[in-house]
């Protein structure tokens, strides 16, 4: 889960931090101007305080069902979104791709590991 996490933490700061640098990476154009740049930054610090999250899972014990579902429903969510902007806009650059591909082989992993070796804890019963 720490890994997953910090993929999820060094996006979301590239986004946060330079997101005119960041996007232009996968081709996208950005204005310096502060409207784009408020609604590309906000997401970002969005996805980092969620990979801060999924990535304390690895070392909190009372954490780790919690950080998979959001893994599983975070990486998804961006993934199935993107799919849907594929179908109702066109195909991307190639690098959007496959942070497609990529979010949703994350959000598969993310599941199996939540089916397979993590059972929610409930205390106070």
């Amino acid at each position: 889960m720490f890994v997953i996490g910090m993929i999820a933490v060094i996006i979301g700061a590239s986004l946060l931090l330079s997101p005119i640098e960041f996007e232009a990476s996968a081709g996208i154009h950005l204005d310096n101007e502060a409207n784009i740049l408020s609604e590309v930054r906000a997401p970002g610090g969005t996805l980092m305080a969620a990979g801060i999250l999924i990535a304390s899972g690895a070392f909190i014990s009372g954490m780790t069902y919690i950080s998979i579902l959001l893994a599983a429903l975070f990486y998804f969510a961006y993934g199935i979104s993107r799919t849907i902007s594929i179908l109702l806009d066109g195909l991307p650059s190639d690098t959007l791709i496959i942070a497609t591909v990529s979010e949703i082989m994350i959000g598969l992993i993310s599941l199996y590991i939540l089916f397979k070796f993590s059972k929610p804890q409930y205390q106070g019963d």
